[in-house]
């Protein structure tokens, strides 16, 4: 009898890094930089974003928030 494959569920800091990194990509930044960010959770999300919606380059911001 085969057996049924359990649907691998992402942790609930998975779900919220994702969240992030998609939000810090509409805000713009690159795919690579939003995902670097998302994860580190001594980056806050709304700096991040405010600094971009000020007119710093993301390039810029990444560096700053490093």
């Amino acid at each position: 009898m085969p057996t049924a494959e359990t649907p691998v569920r992402p942790s609930e800091q998975e779900l919220v890094e994702r969240w992030r990194a998609q939000e810090l990509e509409r805000a713009g930044f690159d795919a690579a930089a939003a995902a670097e960010l998302a994860g580190r959770s001594d980056v806050d999300l709304h700096r991040a974003v405010e600094l971009l919606q000020n007119g710093c380059p993301p390039e810029v911001a990444l560096s700053i928030l490093r």
